[in-house]
């Protein structure tokens, strides 16, 4: 993967994180489905990435002169940054649940 392709998605981790920042002025219900918003809209483009990502990968397997391993594996790199960036904020979000669960009144 290229520097720039590397930049590219974390210019676009980046963005994700501006948005939920961005989130963190609203209400508290507000915020709630601000960030339910912005989780469903970040679990659909991971979606997209990965349905692109095979598509291509089916498209270079049944020889179509217009895909190269090149792109075929830059989209499954980035569909699999994408995803394990999704990952990161799941588990964050669930250690600050049971965080706060286990706090005592």
């Amino acid at each position: 993967m290229s520097d720039v392709q590397i930049r590219q998605v974390l210019e676009a981790m980046r963005a994700l994180s501006a948005r939920a920042a961005a989130g963190a002025a609203e209400t508290q219900a507000t915020q709630a489905k601000g960030f339910a918003k912005l989780l469903e809209s970040s679990l659909a483009e991971v979606a997209a990435a990965q349905r692109q990502a095979a598509d291509l990968a089916k498209r270079f397997e049944q020889g179509a002169p217009d895909v190269s391993l090149v792109d075929v594996m830059v989209s499954m790199q980035k569909a699999s940054l994408q995803f394990e960036a999704v990952t990161q904020v799941r588990n964050r979000v669930i250690a600050a649940y049971q965080e706060i669960m286990n706090m005592q009144v």
